[in-house]
């Protein structure tokens, strides 16, 4: 008896030690994920990049994270791919799910843009094919003043597709306008209390260059809005046509009007909305965004004041000749045609040298007479991406054409201005509230 005990007992640690195994693989091939909890900071596009390779991969962690949550309620639900909030738990595909994950309905997503090594480029297009939907050849080129001048900017109703978190003082959401029939979304808050009798002053922000395809609405220049939307304006955060979600193709900014278009529209919709002073509206940029600030300025002078971080704002000869980003650093994601607009132009006007006349017509720099506020400008002098000179030589263009202007250099700084940012931002707010607030 005690011998046929001890044989089931063997019998039963075989087994075990036969199935559990097995049993294991299974379950982690059910899962067919790593639990990941996000952390301050943290975005979808960075966590694929982390676990998955590839910022793109986001949607595999949204299609995967949804579909855990409809057997496991300690998952997120993500219904909007811009938000995630810290501590949510994620799912994140491994091995083949992480390949072949389904896509999803429950959660918005912008398509994503291939990089050129994936999907060669078509060939190159002529200058006139290239605008062939805005120019013939024979009309003012789309990038002069006297093109932008022409052109309608009505922008529209802001529609709130979502409410976000909250800030500390004021509240935030997800928006959308009207560019040019484009369906254009926006970062928009609005401060908490009693609204002023003529509506609150307002902010247009004009972010920097970030690769489209990652580039999210959430994300990126969190401490710069929150700097302006705790001051107690409205702040108006546009995501550029192809950016996110908005509708188009993000054709770069210093060979395309798109930019500017929408951020014009962008303006005349947030002074069409209800809780703004329309008269009390200033706008900021940094960088690329600084570009289309001042050439913003120039088109529409209801713009109270504008403050530039570091902005691209030489001339087109100062573009084409005194600025070139070091050797490898421009990133993959800028599509070709958006990086060759320098030799479009030439091949079709000639040189700064030959044909001074075309290049001044669409330099901001050659049309400072025609701001009506004034800007504050703010360089490092460490600032690898942009040269200081830009913002030196914009300054002294204003002067002597008897402009308001304020310039401000921080010694060893980047890019960024990270080294500087609460001066930076203290300067910047107080100069809003001199100019657009408080008048």
């Amino acid at each position: 008896m005690k011998k046929l005990i001890l044989n089931l007992i063997l019998l039963i640690l075989l087994s075990a030690a036969l199935l559990l195994p097995g049993a294991a693989l299974r379950a982690q091939s059910a899962s067919g994920c790593t639990d990941v909890v996000v952390q301050s900071g943290d975005s979808l596009s960075g966590i694929a990049a982390r676990y998955l390779g590839s910022f793109g991969a986001y949607g595999q962690i949204v299609s995967a994270t949804n579909a855990a949550a409809a057997k496991d309620s300690s998952y997120a639900r993500i219904n909007n791919a811009n938000s995630i909030s810290s501590g949510w738990k994620l799912c994140v595909p491994t091995g083949s799910a992480a390949t072949n994950a389904p896509a999803t309905n429950n959660a918005r997503q912008p398509a994503v843009v291939p990089t050129p090594t994936a999907t060669p480029e078509a060939e190159p297009l002529t200058l006139q094919e290239e605008y062939a939907d805005r120019w013939d050849g024979k009309g003012p080129f789309p990038l002069t003043f006297e093109y932008l001048r022409e052109q309608k900017y009505p922008g529209s109703e802001i529609t709130i597709e979502q409410t976000l978190a909250p800030g500390v003082n004021y509240q935030r959401y997800y928006v959308s306008y009207r560019s040019e029939g484009l369906k254009i979304y926006a970062l928009l808050t609005v401060p908490n209390g009693p609204k002023p009798a003529t509506g609150w002053p307002a902010i247009i922000f004009n972010h920097g260059y970030i690769p489209p395809e990652i580039y999210r609405t959430t994300e990126r220049y969190i401490a710069y809005v929150d700097g302006f939307a705790r001051s107690g304006y409205i702040v108006f955060r546009p995501d550029y046509r192809g950016h996110a979600f908005s509708e188009g193709e993000a054709n770069g900014a210093y060979g395309n009007p798109d930019y500017v278009i929408d951020v014009l529209n962008a303006l005349a919709s947030v002074k069409n909305y209800a809780d703004t002073d329309p008269d009390r509206i200033g706008m900021w940029g940094h960088s690329l965004g600084g570009y289309i600030t001042l050439r913003s300025m120039i088109v529409n002078g209801d713009i109270k004041a504008g403050v530039i971080w570091a902005g691209v704002v030489g001339s087109y000869d100062d573009m084409i000749n005194r600025w070139r980003r070091p050797q490898g650093s421009v990133p993959p994601a800028i599509p070709q045609r958006a990086r060759r607009w320098r030799q479009l132009l030439i091949d079709e006007f000639g040189t700064p040298a030959e044909n001074p006349a075309f290049w001044n017509s669409i330099s901001a720099n050659s049309q400072l007479d025609e701001i009506s506020a004034p800007i504050q400008l703010h360089h490092g002098t460490a600032d690898a991406d942009v040269p200081i000179e830009f913002s030196e030589q914009l300054e002294k263009q204003l002067l002597e054409a008897g402009k308001s202007v304020e310039l401000y250099t921080y010694a060893g700084d980047d890019h960024n201005l990270s080294g500087y940012f609460n001066t930076v931002m203290q300067r910047s707010v107080a100069f809003f509230d001199e100019h657009v607030k408080n008048q």
